[in-house]
């Protein structure tokens, strides 16, 4: 185990990819320091990626593709800004509606925050918004994505830890909303700061919503499509990927009209190369997970934690603390597949419901979207306002608040995301 992880730690501070520090590390640890064949690298790199569950990935990709270049997320914005439009800070509030009914509809939080960022920044900017928080804000909007369901993170976590999805995807929405409703409570005190900068002149309208909501409809239909389905039994978690990608192309090409036929094949070829990205590192993590459970690594920790006198309090902090680490500085998808196996044991081995512990890893993982260095969304964001990211993350910390609070409050009352699977499963 030592030439293990010492070997990863090395390839990781050389700067290789992760894929090559999963799959490299794996295999020098079978050729040195065991008699097992090599043979057993491929056979375990293809049984990592032979799951059905896992096709849904490259659907919720292209739904999520979809949705950023089509006309879904623009009617979605006109909604949001009927419905809290009128509210101090309005943009900020508009921003963190839109992403969570977009949440509803990719899985991604960087397409979440793709969409928001090319439609609501240059707004905010006009309007002579503090663009460094605005970024902040944005970002911080796109964690609700891994969140909320349909989420890319709880199909990945699903298939490793053998949980439902269906039960994932239920137990994510109390704590989307709280989050959601968190961020736009700091948001509104945020502004308070500078009243006058950030009033919104345009009163509420109650016409000016029923129109927003009509033109919003086909978009709404989506997320009951996608976690309808699933939660209800009807369709697979992949089957309704395709659903999404059917649907959502469908309402855009024949409602809203804004997405070109001939942009599909640059949709699908980056489709294509997301995807691979994420199976091949689902394939080689396979090897590193499979090494740490036959020399019983979960048992190992769980044996030293009950020695010194742990506590599932004192873990659950231990592992947050941990994962709130691992999440600036790594791909979400890589410190899901690296640290879950050893993880999820100890865990259960503690008495922490399986599913409560994987939800409160989402939560953690969504967080690490927006928390540099990492921070996909955060990058994202930044890279559609032209600011550096030097300059957000001195602001980043605010929007954070909410939701290391929810973070908080998830893992110590569990009830708040088992209440609503128990209830309809």
């Amino acid at each position: 185990m030592g030439l293990t992880f010492s070997s990863f730690a090395l390839l990781l501070a050389a700067g290789a990819p992760m894929v090559f520090v999963l799959g490299v590390a794996g295999a020098l640890t079978l050729a040195l320091a065991t008699e097992t064949p090599m043979v057993v690298v491929a056979q375990r790199l293809y049984n990592g990626l032979d799951s059905f569950p896992l096709m849904a990935i490259p659907f919720f990709i292209l739904s999520g593709m979809i949705m950023e270049h089509g006309g879904i997320a623009r009617a979605i914005v006109g909604l949001a800004a009927a419905l809290v439009g009128w509210v101090r800070g309005s943009l900020f509030m508009v921003a963190t509606v839109t992403s969570t009914f977009l949440s509803g509809i990719s899985g991604s939080g960087s397409a979440d925050t793709a969409a928001v960022s090319s439609i609501l920044l240059p707004e905010m900017r006009r309007r002579g918004y503090d663009i460094d928080y605005s970024v902040a804000v944005v970002a911080a909007a796109g964690a609700l994505g891994p969140i909320i369901p349909p989420s890319i993170i709880m199909v990945v976590l699903a298939m490793v830890c053998d949980l439902s999805v269906g039960a994932m995807f239920l137990g994510g929405i109390i704590p989307g909303l709280i989050a959601s409703a968190g961020l736009m409570v700091t948001h509104w005190i945020y502004a308070g700061r500078e009243p006058e900068r950030y009033r919104d002149s345009e009163p509420f309208s109650l016409p000016r919503l029923r129109t927003a909501f009509v033109q919003a409809i086909p978009a709404l239909v989506l997320p009951i499509i996608i976690v309808g389905g699933i939660v209800g039994g009807v369709v697979t978690p992949t089957e309704a990927g395709v659903l999404a990608v059917v649907a959502g192309l469908g309402i855009d090409l024949v409602v809203y009209k804004e997405l070109k036929v001939a942009k599909l094949p640059e949709l699908m070829l980056r489709t294509v190369g997301i995807s691979a990205a994420v199976m091949i590192i689902v394939g080689t993590s396979s090897i590193f997970a499979w090494l740490v459970a036959i020399q019983d690594v979960p048992g190992m920790i769980a044996g030293w934690f009950d020695a010194v006198g742990g506590s599932q309090v004192l873990f659950l902090l231990m592992v947050n603390l941990l994962m709130l680490f691992v999440g600036m500085c790594f791909e979400e998808i890589s410190a899901l597949l690296i640290l879950m196996p050893v993880l999820m044991p100890v865990a259960v081995k503690l008495g922490i419901d399986p599913l409560h512990f994987g939800l409160v890893m989402s939560i953690n993982l969504s967080i690490g979207l927006v928390a540099p260095p990492y921070g996909i969304c955060t990058f994202v964001a930044c890279a559609v306002a032209r600011r550096p990211v030097g300059a957000v993350a001195r602001v980043i910390w605010i929007p954070l608040i909410p939701l290391v609070a929810v973070l908080m409050l998830c893992t110590y009352v569990p009830a708040v995301v088992l209440w609503l699977p128990r209830a309809l499963l």
